[in-house]
């Protein structure tokens, strides 16, 4: 099994990039655990708006505006992923400067391009 993947603002709408990345992160055989703000699921994995305490996430692969981040700092910090990749218009250098203070490593990245080059 491959990391162990939070992807932080999942939609059940087809055509986001939060529910692609979910099939292309099951189709690289990585475990994948997903939160977004309507319960349903993507590729049969359950989507919750609840902010349960995963243990042994590796990654947290962000998919919420600057925003709607705010709320999750604290969240995100007690999981202590091993890293938390900035999609793109998801940047945001608070939360970066939060993630680093934590030892956190973070990076501003699109989770489906390092997929698809066997960066991830």
């Amino acid at each position: 099994m491959g990391k162990k993947t939070l992807v932080l603002g999942v939609s059940l709408k087809e055509a986001r990039y939060s529910n692609k990345v979910i099939h292309k992160l099951i189709a690289d055989n990585h475990e994948v655990r997903a939160i977004g703000f309507k319960e349903g699921s993507v590729a049969n994995i359950n989507v919750s708006i609840e902010k349960k305490i995963f243990k042994n996430i590796d990654t947290v692969s962000l998919y919420l505006s600057p925003v709607n981040q705010v709320s999750f700092y604290s969240y995100v910090v007690a999981l202590n992923p091993e890293r938390v990749i900035f999609n793109p218009g998801t940047e945001n250098e608070e939360f970066q400067k939060i993630l680093e203070k934590n030892g956190i490593k973070n990076e501003t990245a699109c989770t489906l391009v390092l997929l698809s080059t066997k960066q991830y």
